[in-house]
């Protein structure tokens, strides 16, 4: 392994190694076991889309492991006034030990593997975003002690979320159904990923997606870039809301998770968010540590 792309580029072991690695660290930071292995080393964190998590995640986490954490902003950089991708590969190559990219096309992750010598970390871009979904798989297994035969429903729209959650559902040996309306659906590159596995449907039907679920999953309807067809989006999404009659068809105990920001009223409702509260914001606590696993695994 190294870089982290997407999530098709790793087998189950490696997906399960930064899991066990990320379960290691967590232990360590709750117990004040010092954990410096990126001690000397630099990271560059480069943001075309503004953060919350993945940048505080990011920085603490650098820091906690005895790094260095340089963000960097489209705005500070000649790769958002022109400069070609290989370019600025080649260049933090010889600067940096790492980096994290935040950004909008996948291929300027894949060109950045391509072009540079160092380890390339997807902070998430439009295509995937599997540093979201490690974290999503760390929480569920810390609350059901297993991944294998667990079934996960994914209610809303088919986006970068939906795609790393299919991806690293049926690599993990769990169940996944997908409900989404049609003109929404997950990329297509995905569902031929997906196709013929029996783990895997999908579906315009919510309440035939979550029948037996024991994790419950949405995201926001419209995501950044995605503002100008927020009022489309409501009405193409009316139905596809995580509420008390849908959790009713999952299975007793099910959780809820949203990898964040949650528009309460949308795509789940306050009672449902704040019934889940725990388990959602374990889930937002983990990528620090799932993210963390990976800088290890890639960089140490």
């Amino acid at each position: 392994m190294k870089h982290l792309l997407k999530l098709m580029d790793l087998s189950r072991d490696e997906i399960i190694g930064i899991l066990d690695l990320a379960d290691q660290l967590k232990y360590e930071r709750k117990n004040n076991i010092p954990h410096k292995h990126l001690e000397g080393k630099s990271i560059g964190l480069i943001f075309q889309k503004s953060s919350t998590r993945t940048r505080v995640s990011f920085e603490t986490g650098v820091y906690q492991l005895g790094g260095q954490p340089l963000f960097l902003s489209s705005r500070d950089l000649q790769i958002g006034r022109g400069e070609p991708v290989q370019d600025t590969a080649r260049v933090l190559s010889r600067y940096l030990d790492g980096i994290m990219i935040r950004t909008y096309e996948q291929k300027e992750v894949e060109d950045l593997a391509k072009y540079g010598s160092i380890p390339i970390i997807n902070g998430l871009t439009d295509f995937c975003h599997p540093c979201q979904v490690l974290a999503d798989l760390m929480t569920i297994r810390e609350h059901y002690a297993k991944l294998e035969g667990l079934k996960l429903a994914y209610i809303g729209d088919g986006n970068n979320m939906t795609n790393s959650l299919i991806v690293g559902c049926l690599k993990t040996g769990m169940k996944i159904s997908v409900a989404c309306p049609e003109g929404y659906r997950p990329d297509p590159v995905v569902l031929e990923f997906a196709k013929g596995n029996a783990d895997f449907e999908l579906t315009d039907d919510p309440k035939q997606a979550v029948k037996g679920a024991d994790v419950v999953y949405t995201d926001t309807w419209a995501s950044m870039g995605q503002e100008d067809e927020k009022e489309a989006r409501i009405k193409a999404f009316a139905g596809y809301q995580v509420n008390a009659e849908l959790m009713k068809l999952a299975n007793v105990g099910a959780m809820v998770q949203h990898c964040l920001p949650a528009y309460r009223g949308q795509e789940i409702t306050e009672e449902v968010f704040e019934a889940h509260a725990d388990e959602l914001f374990e889930e937002a606590e983990n990528r620090l540590h799932a993210q963390k696993a990976v800088m290890v695994t890639l960089m140490k």
